[in-house]
This record gives structure tokens, sequence and C-alpha cells, in this order.
């Protein structure tokens, strides 16, 4: 390694940036981030330094640099636009063994700056020498992804219990055992969410079962999985995904998703295939009660979210009746995918002031809804499991009060490349010669705002409607 790396305390270290620009005050804002006592000069000051520098942490001085401004600090930044002064500087800095770096000249940096993330008491640093700066941006923007924000809670709560551990178990592999299940588990998510008291229960109770080899019991994540598309699931929801133990899983859940799981994490499949019924929801409830209770981290996969006809609040009523411990973590629900990736959007001035959501799944050939609140004017209609139903539901609604012309829009596998858009009326869609081709999961959207699909739609703009 040419460049080592190091953490330097930054309690009361005496720092001197020479320069007040706008590459001056980027360096003085990461300063700030830290302990550390700034004094900046320069001859002119930006406005961004001169509101920064409002801070008790800094001491600023608008005239030029003198030999003596090196006097009783130990860390140097040179940020000035005259390259002479800048390497008098770095020459007379490193004769006084100081660490000294000239911003943007890497040959005169006896130190240069990381790419940081801060989590702190987390703090992630990364370099590249100066030799790839776009590359360690981006594998920034991947690292920021997938560290939680409040990750620094669950720095401060280990350094707590550190020691209690330690006096607990004698051994340093029990210990790292117990430490990856803690951070691994739902005791860490009750910290990063803030939940300290049931965190501290539950720590307390898997340090104690650890001391007796004993086995401590799981958690339940409702997790949304959106409408399809990888690209969006939520950060938390990978994260609970990529720590799973088991996870419960149903059709409308896509491949590609899929392949996100954790890979030794157990998969239980509980959705409909060909020649497959359905396994019935009392069934799945205890197929979770079952994992929990065993000690798994389970995480229930659901396409969409969990609480849009995902049947979320039955399965969790089923956990509190148990005990079990459970989090909800929302998806994109498919309308809001269905409509964003077919150019369909669910309000527009011009169209609809509301939007309302319902089944059209057909129970005993009948579809039981309030169709005089669902054919209103100026609103737009979604209608989930609805493709068996759609002679009705377009008969319906006409029936109580939507004209004939009314725009709407059948969207197949929405967000994926298996997309398909399929646009017509209440009058001919039942009848619609290409009809056929849509299969399920699909939604239903009816309202003018299907009239915009055409113009709209960036994500299929050769699909023919």
């Amino acid at each position: 390694m040419r460049y080592f790396p190091l953490f330097i305390d930054t309690q009361n270290l005496p720092c001197l940036i020479v320069g007040a620009g706008e590459v001056a005050a980027r360096k003085l804002e990461l300063l700030l981030k830290s302990e550390a006592q700034v004094t900046v000069v320069a001859p002119e000051i930006c406005g961004t330094v001169r509101h920064l520098a409002s801070s008790a942490q800094v001491s600023l001085h608008q005239r030029p640099f003198e030999t003596s401004d090196l006097d009783h600090v130990r860390v140097v930044f040179v940020a000035t636009s005259d390259e002479a002064l800048n390497a008098e500087i770095h020459a007379e800095a490193t004769a006084r063994g100081l660490l000294v770096n000239v911003v943007d000249n890497t040959p005169l940096c006896g130190f240069i700056t990381p790419s940081i993330i801060d989590r702190s008491p987390i703090v992630i640093a990364m370099s590249s020498g100066g030799h790839a700066p776009v590359l360690l941006r981006y594998m920034r923007q991947k690292l920021e992804s997938l560290i939680p924000a409040n990750i620094s809670k669950l720095g401060a709560f280990s350094e707590r219990f550190r020691n209690k551990v330690k006096s607990s178990l004698a051994s340093v592999t029990a210990r790292r055992y117990f430490w990856e299940s803690v951070l691994d588990g739902d005791i860490a998510e009750e910290v990063t969410q803030g939940n300290n008291e049931k965190a501290e229960q539950k720590f307390e109770a898997a340090l104690a079962a650890a001391a007796e080899n004993k086995q401590t019991e799981g958690q339940v994540y409702l997790v949304g999985a959106g409408p399809g598309d990888p690209d969006l699931l939520t950060f938390r929801a990978l994260r609970l995904m990529q720590k799973a133990d088991v996870v419960v899983y149903d059709r409308l859940v896509s491949p590609q998703i899929l392949e996100l799981v954790r890979r030794d994490a157990e998969k239980v499949y509980v959705g409909k295939a060909k020649s497959i019924h359905t396994v019935p929801q009392d069934d799945i409830n205890q197929l979770l009660v079952k994992y929990a209770k065993e000690g798994n981290r389970v995480v229930r996969l659901k396409g969409g979210d969990p609480f849009i006809f995902g049947r979320g609040g039955e399965e969790i009523q089923r956990l509190i009746e148990e005990g079990i411990s459970f989090q909800v973590v929302p998806g994109i629900t498919a309308a809001a995918g269905a409509g964003s990736y077919a150019g369909i959007p669910l309000t527009h001035r011009d169209h609809a002031q509301s939007v309302v959501f319902a089944t059209g799944h057909l129970k005993n050939n009948t579809i039981d809804l309030n169709w005089p609140s669902l054919a209103q004017p100026n609103q737009t209609a979604v209608f989930y499991m609805g493709l068996t139903g759609l002679p009705i539901i377009c008969e319906q609604l006409i029936k109580h009060g939507l004209a004939a012309s009314t725009p709407i829009a059948l969207v197949q596998s929405a967000t994926t490349h298996q997309q398909k858009v399929l646009t017509g009326t209440l009058a001919d869609m039942p009848d619609h010669p290409q009809l056929g081709e849509i299969a399920p999961p699909a939604l239903i959207i009816v309202g003018g705002v299907v009239s915009l699909h055409k113009q709209l739609n960036w994500f299929e703009p050769g699909q023919p409607a």
C-alpha cells in the first residue's frame, strides 16, 4: 500500500486551512464533522466558508498566509489558486514534520483524504490513491445504499454491552458467534428502529440463552417485494431478505427478486401454480408461527405491499395471538408500479382528483363491490385480481353511471420486461381481440388517466395499445 489508512484522534486537533474558496469550503465542512479545531486563513473568503466559520470550532482570519500560521498546528490543508504559494507552504509544512495536503495536487500530499461513509461511531474510509476517483464514488454509492443510515445506533449499543458479553461468554469464539447473531438478527433491527427497551430485553434474553447454550425465539418480517422489478425493493427489504433463515413467498414474487434472498435460506412457496391449489391462509399463518418458534428469522415475502390486498393484517393477528415479534416493511403496491411503468398517472388534475383500489376477485361468480362509489367521474379505479371478472367489472361500471367510452387499461407483469399494456374502453374491452394475450398477474385501471398512456409510455415506447 502506498497510502496506509489511519484514523486520527481529532479531539482538540489543531488544523489549518489556507484558502477560503469553494474547494476549501469542502474541506472545512468535512473537518467540522470531527472534533478538530480549525484555523482558516485567506485574503478573500467565499460565502460558504464565512457561513461555516460561525461554528465555535473555526477561527477565521481574512489576510494573506504567514509562516507563523504553521506554528502549533498538526494538520494543514492548502487550497489556494496560487501554485507557487501552495508549493511554498507544502515545503515549509513538510520541513516542520506536519501532515500536509495540497488539494488536487497528489505529489504535494503527505496524506490524502479518503471517501468517507459517516455513521459515527462507525466510519468507513476508502481511497484509490487518486487513480480512480469515479470508481471510488461508484463504490461509495453502492455501500451507502447497503448500510443503514441509523447503524450508528448499533455501534453505540454494541459499545455499551461489550464488557457484559465479555464477562458472560468465556471464549472468543462464543463471543464472536453471539455478536454475529445479534448484528444479523432482530435485535439489530430493533436498535436501528429506535426500539431500545425491546432491543435490550431481547439482548439480555439472548445473552442468557447463549451462556446456557439455549435457543431463543425468532421473529417474522412481513416484507413487500414490490410489483416485480428488483430495483424497486426498499433498502430495508433487501437487507432483511439477505439475513433471513426462512423465506415464505407467494407467486407474485418475481424470480429476479427471489434471487436476492440469502443463498442458504430455506425457501417455502405458498402461492398457486398449475395443478397446485393455493395453500390455505390458516396454513400459511401456522407456518410463520412454526418457523419463528424454532428460532428462525422468517421473511414473509409478498408481491406489492403486505397491507394492500396482501392479507398481511390477518397474518400479524395470528402472530400477536402467539406472542411472536414481527415487523412490517411496506413495498410499492402493484397499482403504483403498474401506473408508473405504463405511463398512466393514477391522479392528474385534468382527469382524476381521486383514486380508489378494489379487488376484482370472484367469489361464487359474483363481485360484491360498492359500484356507485367506484363509478364516479374524475376518479381512477384500480382493480386487483380482476382479469377473470373483467366482463362483470365493465358491465357494472357502465350500469352505475360511467360512460361506455371510458378508457380502461390492462397491465400485465408490471415493471418487468414481460410487461404488456392493453387499452380500450369499458364497452369494447371484454371482446378485445388481444384480450387472450393478457395473463395474470394483471391489474385493471379505469378512468380518464388511461388516455395518457400513448403519450407518457416511457417504459415501452414501441408497445402497441
